[in-house]
C-alpha cells in the first residue's frame, strides 16, 4: 500500500475538483500548477503526466480502503472472507462519496482503452490486497498448479470487482442496495466454490444475475 505525501493529496484532490468542474482533466501542467500555486518542479517529483495522476486517483479509492478497515482492531481477527466483505463495503462506500468523479472518467468515457489503463493502478494494490488474505484453495499436491491456481484466485477477484462495479455505476436502488445485496451473494458464491460446497449460493447468485439483467462488460 503506497503511502502518499501532502503535496500528492493536495494534486489528487486538486484534479478531482479541476475534472469535475470542467467535465474533463487538466490539459496544462503548467496551468494546473498554477493553481495549485506550486512550482512545475514540485509537480514532476511525484507525478510524471495527467495520465498518472488518472491513474493514481483510483489507486488512491483501494489505498485508502485498506488503511481505514486495517485500523479497526475486529478486523485483524476475521476471516479471509469476510475481510473481504469489509473491504468491499467500504470500497464502494468510497465510490459513492466520490460517484460524479467515477461516472465522468468510467461511465462517460467511451474509450474502452483508455478505461482500462484508467483502473491498472487499482488493479495492482487490489490484487495485493487479495494476496495478503492468504485465500485457501484446493491443494493440487503439486506445486506449479498451486502457483497457478493462487494467480486464477488473483484474476478472478479482479474479474469479480469489475463486475460489481459495472453494476453499481448503473444500479438505481436506493442507497445502492443492490449491490450490497451482489457484494455478499458474489463473495459468499465465490468462496463455496473454491471449498467445493453445495452449490445453494451460487444458484441463487445466478438466479440475482438473471433478475437484474447483468451486463458484465465493463
Amino acid at each position: 500500500m503506497e503511502t502518499r505525501t501532502a503535496t500528492q493529496k493536495k494534486i489528487l484532490k486538486q484534479y478531482m475538483e479541476y475534472t469535475l468542474d470542467n467535465n474533463e482533466a487538466p490539459k496544462s501542467i503548467y496551468l494546473f500548477c498554477k493553481s495549485l500555486q506550486i512550482e512545475e518542479k514540485e509537480f514532476y517529483e511525484h507525478y510524471s503526466s495527467m495520465e498518472q495522476i488518472s491513474k493514481d486517483v483510483y489507486a488512491t479509492f483501494c489505498d485508502e480502503t485498506v488503511a481505514l478497515i486495517s485500523k479497526d482492531e475486529s478486523y485483524q481477527s476475521l476471516d479471509a472472507k469476510n475481510k473481504l466483505l469489509v473491504f468491499y463495503f467500504t470500497f464502494f462506500e468510497m465510490l459513492t462519496a466520490n460517484r460524479s468523479y467515477v461516472l465522468l472518467t468510467l461511465e462517460h468515457n467511451k474509450n474502452i482503452l483508455e478505461r482500462i489503463q484508467l483502473l491498472q493502478a487499482l488493479k495492482t494494490g487490489f490484487k495485493n490486497f487479495i494476496q495478503t488474505l492468504e485465500i485457501n484453495h484446493i491443494d493440487f499436491k503439486k506445486d506449479s498448479i498451486n502457483k497457478l491456481s493462487k494467480k486464477s484466485i488473483d484474476e478472478i477477484s479482479w474479474s469479480q470487482l469489475l463486475f460489481i462495479l459495472r453494476f453499481w455505476i448503473e444500479d438505481t436502488s436506493k442507497g445502492f442496495e443492490k449491490t450490497d445485496i451482489l457484494i455478499e451473494k458474489s463473495i459468499h458464491a465465490s468462496f463455496d466454490l473454491l471449498d467445493i460446497t453445495p452449490l445453494k449460493n451460487l444458484i441463487d447468485l445466478g438466479k440475482f444475475f438473471f433478475k437484474e439483467k447483468i451486463k458484465p462488460n465493463l
